[in-house]
């Protein structure tokens, strides 16, 4: 049975989340057996909701069909144990239908991205939330990015009539305006961090009542991205720094080198620890294998110093 939207929102604001990536075969055909095996893996450990063919999930470039599929397989891996949210995207006739065909794969939630391409007034996008929103009983995550960004006053708006809008994730990075949707709606919605590496902000952020955030890395070093987590949430502002500079630091020269290579630089993570999960597919491209040994020695060495 799905998860009721208020547990949905206390569910994913009580800890990390993280978004799977999607393993590809070598030919870029999708490998559910793969992604199936990552899921498992992923909630063992302590998250509080994945999502399934979001942004580090190469969502932008599956079929239907695909995110269809992975869907049902992270809601069969999983087996309740953690959320499983499932995204809607493009248009907003294919949005609604993405929404619908995540209710009847069993998913948790909705993740609701930008629509494809054209820009809009914030009516336009009260429009596009309250469609999707009103597709299902599923509770539904904005996600605040690109083309598709709320205003505070329009935010209260919609989270006034639409009991199932949970949860509003970040994306841009704007904090005059962060601050003014929290102090409009409270905690009327949980709120996520959602800018690229969401690590290196979380702590500012948690100030501003994002409790938790999404966590890339937690693909391939899931024990670094809990423990920093904790960190975070206890306000431990030495620890996060140091492991700023220790890891996230190094890491961001390696995934700021090429546009893309925030998704790319995930699944070289998961070769360097021995899970691949094939490459990426076009437009992106993989990193370099210069690349894949610099990041393979940095997660080397943060291994070794967890385990002194």
């Amino acid at each position: 049975m799905a998860t009721e939207p208020a547990e949905l929102a206390a569910a994913i604001g009580s800890g990390l989340l993280s978004f799977p990536v999607t393993p590809f075969t070598a030919d870029l055909a999708l490998d559910e057996g793969r992604f199936r095996e990552h899921m498992a893996w992923l909630a063992e450990w302590p998250v509080a909701g994945l999502f399934a063919g979001g942004g580090t999930g190469e969502g932008f470039s599956l079929t239907d069909s695909e995110t269809d599929t992975l869907v049902r397989a992270a809601v069969a891996e999983v087996g309740g144990r953690v959320p499983v949210l499932a995204p809607a995207t493009g248009a907003t006739v294919n949005a609604v239908a993405q929404a619908k065909a995540a209710a009847a794969a069993g998913a948790d939630g909705i993740f609701l991205m930008p629509p494809y391409l054209t820009e809009s007034d914030q009516e336009g996008l009260a429009a596009h939330v309250r469609a999707v929103a009103e597709a299902t009983d599923l509770g539904v995550v904005f996600y605040n990015r690109a083309n598709a960004r709320l205003d505070a006053t329009t935010l209260d708006k919609l989270a006034a009539e639409l009991p199932t809008l949970v949860a509003f994730k970040d994306g841009v990075g704007d904090l005059n305006a962060m601050v003014k949707i929290y102090a409009t709606l409270g905690d009327r919605l949980t709120y996520i961090g959602g800018l690229p590496t969401a690590e290196t902000v979380a702590l500012p952020y948690l100030e501003l009542g994002f409790t938790t955030y999404s966590s890339a890395i937690f693909n391939f070093i899931p024990e670094f991205a809990v423990g920093f987590y904790q960190d975070v949430r206890a306000k431990d502002a030495a620890s996060v720094y140091r492991k700023i500079n220790d890891f996230f630091l190094p890491y961001l020269d390696i995934r700021d080198r090429r546009n893309g290579y925030g998704v790319s630089i995930i699944k070289a993570g998961l070769r360097a620890i021995g899970r691949p999960a094939g490459p990426v597919r076009p437009p992106l491209q993989d990193l370099t294998d210069t690349e894949l040994s610099e990041l393979t020695a940095l997660v080397e060495r943060i291994n070794a110093d967890r385990v002194k």
